[in-house]
């Protein structure tokens, strides 16, 4: 662990947007920081930018793979600031006792769940398919028709920061709301925050089921052929998570069987060769992203649910810290643990991390 203080940190910034240094230039205490912005990727084959850096921030579509791993220890990057809550993109095994990872566990869980609900609103009340309808002086209402979401059933996959704010909106509109999490907050249910029930009975019961875990092992590809058709028929699924928690094809089949009713995605399983970039004046290749954008009852938007002035403040907020931190404490709180995998540490809770150490590395 690095205790000493360069004079200044210097910082290797991929998959830079202009929104990003914005954020980053504007943040209230960047002082002690050299910040460099590269527009490309974090890949096997742009790693070499990042020597003669101490950090490198990276986003969820870089890729901290074993090769760039090895290409970043060997360049003595001693941190990788990772300006988002998800980390599945990260060799978590390969790193461990090589390089820190950091991450912004929760930089607006507002942000997220407000987007979730949007795209409930949207599939249900057909806002996307009015808006062109409307664009082009058409003013019927065949084929607009809704439900009123008061009085239905809602699943929360996932009861975290996110999924607890999501709960709080769903309740808002009078909706009866379920959900799952693989670490219950007892004391939340216990005051009336939400009913806890096992994955069958959430997917038997729910109008509309909303997937706010991370992603995992366990949780690759958790809604697939068996699971889907346990839901009812005409269920509407929400995706602001991560891709991988939706088998594509499996939804894809249940959309056109028409037992799956509407699917709003702000993500998607291969989103890395398409998110956040323009593709406007190209072809899509992937036959999946394809088929899935033209259903008129799917919404995807392109992994835009953190996008909020406020989230994008404490991003940039709280990457800094960390970083900070990394050079002038012992103690980091946003630290992936390798051991458990998640931050912070789920030791004393889950048993899972044996390792009595400050710093998991």
């Amino acid at each position: 662990m690095n205790t000493k203080t360069p004079a200044l940190i210097k910082i290797a910034f991929f998959d830079a947007k202009p929104y990003d240094i914005e954020s980053f230039e504007k943040a209230p205490d960047n002082s002690g920081f050299k910040i460099t912005y590269f527009k490309s990727h974090l890949t096997p084959e742009t790693a070499s930018l990042a020597q003669g850096f101490q950090v490198v921030c990276v986003f969820v579509n870089d890729v901290i793979n074993k090769d760039v791993i090895e290409i970043l220890d060997r360049n003595g990057v001693a941190l990788i600031a990772v300006r988002a809550a998800g980390y599945n993109n990260i060799d978590l095994k390969t790193i461990f006792k090589r390089i820190h990872v950091v991450r912004v566990p929760a930089y607006s869980p507002y942000a997220v769940a407000e987007h979730a609900v949007a795209l409930m609103l949207a599939l249900n009340r057909k806002v996307h398919r009015a808006y062109y309808r409307t664009r082009d002086n058409n003013f019927t209402l065949n084929g607009l028709l809704g439900f009123d979401m008061h009085g239905k059933t809602a699943g929360i996959i996932g009861a975290g920061k996110i999924g607890k704010v999501a709960i709080g909106i769903l309740k808002g509109f009078g909706m009866k709301v379920l959900a799952y999490d693989a670490f219950p907050d007892k004391e939340y249910q216990k005051n009336g925050g939400v009913e806890y029930v096992d994955l069958d009975t959430l997917y038997h019961e729910s109008d509309i089921i909303s997937l706010h875990c991370p992603l995992t092992k366990e949780t690759s590809h958790l809604i697939n052929e068996t699971t889907l058709a346990k839901m009812k028929p005409g269920v509407m699924l929400i995706n602001t998570g991560r891709g991988m928690l939706i088998d594509s094809k499996a939804l894809i089949e249940g959309l056109k069987t028409g037992h799956v009713g509407f699917a709003g995605l702000d993500v998607y399983e291969e989103e890395s060769d398409y998110f956040f970039e323009d593709f406007s004046n190209k072809v899509i290749a992937d036959d999946v992203l394809a088929r899935l954008l033209s259903f008129n009852n799917v919404v995807v938007t392109s992994h835009q649910g953190f996008f909020t002035r406020e989230a994008l403040r404490n991003i940039a907020a709280v990457t800094l810290e960390n970083i900070r931190g990394f050079f002038t404490e012992q103690k980091l709180p946003n630290e992936i643990c390798y051991h458990c995998g998640v931050n912070p540490c789920q030791r004393k809770t889950t048993g899972k991390c044996f390792k009595k150490r400050k710093v998991h590395v």
